[in-house]
């Protein structure tokens, strides 16, 4: 007995109802500048 996904939906949908997303990062990595003053207060 093989499974078979019913596919009707995904054929009639449309990228055109899409919205448009704005992309935010939650976590953004730290800039060189950064790294360099958190060593450098962490030495003294």
């Amino acid at each position: 007995m093989s499974y078979k996904p019913d596919t009707a939906e995904i054929e009639k949908f449309g990228k055109s109802t899409l919205k448009k997303a704005e992309m935010q990062e939650k976590n953004p990595l730290p800039s060189k500048e950064m790294i360099e003053e958190e060593r450098q207060t962490g030495e003294s």
